[in-house]
């Protein structure tokens, strides 16, 4: 099975919902007219794309549907996966790896996925036939360095890793010693979960910013932000929460498979303005993709 092909099986709960909600508000309207769009924007609010997202898409199918005279049903559902489509298009979803060594920042509460989704990044890397490094600087679990160490086993990375309450800060620049000493091309820091919401851990977060800014100040960077797509609405809470003291460069967004929440990848780029750049779909070591917008909106409308 192709990654579109899951995409459609694992976009199926978000899917199924959209398209009931959509297809009972058509059946109950047989015109195009403000009841209707009322109608679509609560069903797009109850889909987890949000009111804010929702209030914006409906004034764009609004516009459309004047501009172009859109009388049918299926030129309606047409037109607003065209406004989606732009919405999740807000930016090339590559990584940003133009030097050599790159470095990668992981960060996220805990429960997201966010040991799971470092071996798949590293796995789709080292496939590219680069060689990755994984820093593991989340020392405030034991568990969490032992599940990154199983997985830089099976993407064949190299694991860096120290004592557990070990200073985070300290495992990273070690990691970007042997980073530099290996000559690999990226580096992929794991940081402790709960950030948002302990003080302590922000502090460290922000230590192990230093560290990477003085020791690799002139290599490309990126912040991703591991999100689990069943918190829904919580999501986009979580990533104006972690904001405010981290730059994030990028969405992981995982357990798509797994919801009927899908909707709020819409919501996520509309109201952040945060790309997109990598969704999960599944269990397996492949099933971790870069985000292709017109697949997503595709797959979701098709």
């Amino acid at each position: 099975m192709g990654f579109f092909d899951k995409l459609k099986q694992g976009l199926g709960k978000t899917k199924n919902s959209i398209d009931e909600k959509i297809n009972n508000v058509f059946s109950v309207f047989r015109k195009v007219d403000e009841e209707l769009l009322d109608e679509l924007e609560e069903v797009l609010v109850m889909s987890d794309i949000g009111v804010e997202t929702s209030v914006k898409i409906i004034d764009e199918l609004r516009t459309k549907i004047k501009k172009e005279k859109i009388e049918d049903e299926d030129d309606v559902k047409k037109a607003l996966k065209e406004i989606m489509a732009d919405i999740l298009n807000i930016a090339e979803p590559k990584l940003n790896l133009d030097t050599t060594p790159s470095v990668i920042l992981v960060i996220g509460v805990n429960g997201v996925g966010k040991t799971t989704s470092i071996g798949k990044i590293a796995n789709n890397l080292v496939n590219q036939g680069k060689k990755v490094v994984v820093a593991a600087a989340d020392t405030f679990r034991a568990a969490a360095v032992e599940q990154l160490e199983i997985w830089a086993k099976r993407s064949g990375s190299v694991l860096v890793k120290k004592d557990e309450g070990t200073d985070p800060a300290a495992v990273v620049y070690d990691a970007i010693k042997k980073t530099k000493e290996i000559g690999a091309d990226v580096l992929i820091v794991d940081t402790a979960g709960r950030l948002h919401n302990k003080k302590y851990l922000m502090d460290e977060l922000f230590k192990i910013n230093k560290v990477i800014e003085k020791e690799m100040a002139e290599n490309s960077k990126e912040v991703l932000m591991v999100l689990d797509a069943e918190t829904g609405q919580n999501a986009i809470s979580q990533v104006k929460a972690f904001k405010e003291t981290t730059d994030i460069t990028g969405i992981v967004l995982t357990k798509l498979d797994g919801t009927a929440k899908g909707g709020v990848v819409i919501g996520i780029c509309s109201e952040l303005n945060v790309p997109v750049k990598f969704i999960g779909v599944g269990e397996k070591i492949t099933d971790l993709q870069l985000f292709n917008p017109t697949d997503f909106a595709n797959a979701l409308f098709e």
